[in-house]
């Protein structure tokens, strides 16, 4: 009797502990900064702000956003619509892996510098230095809203290229 009650107390404990780090951010998704999207950011060195709504219509607006190589953006998140809403920013490929967790356990609850979850008529933000020129993708992984569309892009032009930001 000891011997189940230890074995299960020992398994209870494992379950709780694993649990804990897939919702501190350590599961598959993509929450490890390996810098193909860039890096949290400084606030005092921010360069400008830009402003996202989420909406009940599954959409971003602004859903692409042109900044430059180096800069850092700080982006004021704000839930317009009734439904929780999240912005969450990474590789296309880590935003699928994270939104198939996300669909198996939908009360998940995050507090990565790369993302955002807010309720309704909430705002948020996230400040990100992009260090690397190309297309960092962002999306709302709540279950279903992806699916519905819900996404959008950073571009990030070199620092050469002109007209870079919007």
């Amino acid at each position: 009797m000891h011997k189940a009650f230890t074995t299960a107390a020992v398994a209870t404990a494992c379950a709780i502990f694993s649990t804990a780090l897939f919702a501190a951010g350590s599961h598959a998704g993509g929450h490890g900064h390996d810098d193909a999207i860039g890096k949290p950011g400084v606030a005092s060195k921010a360069t400008r702000t830009v402003d996202v709504e989420m909406t009940d219509g599954m959409r971003f607006n602004p859903a692409s956003i042109d900044v430059r190589q180096g800069e850092t953006v700080r982006f004021v998140v704000i839930n317009a619509g009734r439904l929780k809403h999240e912005l969450v920013m990474g590789t296309e490929k880590e935003l699928k892996e994270h939104y198939e967790v996300m669909k198996k356990n939908p009360e998940m609850e995050h507090a990565d510098p790369n993302m955002v979850t807010l309720a309704s008529g909430k705002s948020g933000e996230i400040v990100w230095q992009f260090t690397k020129a190309g297309k960092v993708d962002f999306a709302c992984l709540q279950p279903g809203h992806y699916d519905a569309g819900m996404k959008g892009a950073v571009n990030v032009a070199t620092s050469a290229e002109k007209g870079a930001r919007k």
